[in-house]
């Protein structure tokens, strides 16, 4: 019996993986900066707006190198 993967269903879980997994560290990295007394003024949308601008130069980069 073959069984046929649902390609479609595995690009969503990658997709969502990706979305919380970004969400995460973006969470992480404001409570650590925030415990540290390195952010005094900034909000969560600053720190988010810091890591997505870090992951589109990666996939800049990575797109560059291909």
């Amino acid at each position: 019996m073959e069984f046929d993967n649902d390609k479609s269903l595995e690009n969503l879980g990658e997709k969502l993986g990706s979305i919380f997994s970004y969400f995460l560290f973006t969470t992480m990295l404001f409570l650590i900066l925030t415990f540290t007394g390195k952010l005094q003024t900034w909000a969560y949308f600053h720190v988010m707006a810091i890591t997505l601008l870090v992951v589109l130069v990666g996939k800049i980069i990575k797109r560059y190198l291909q």
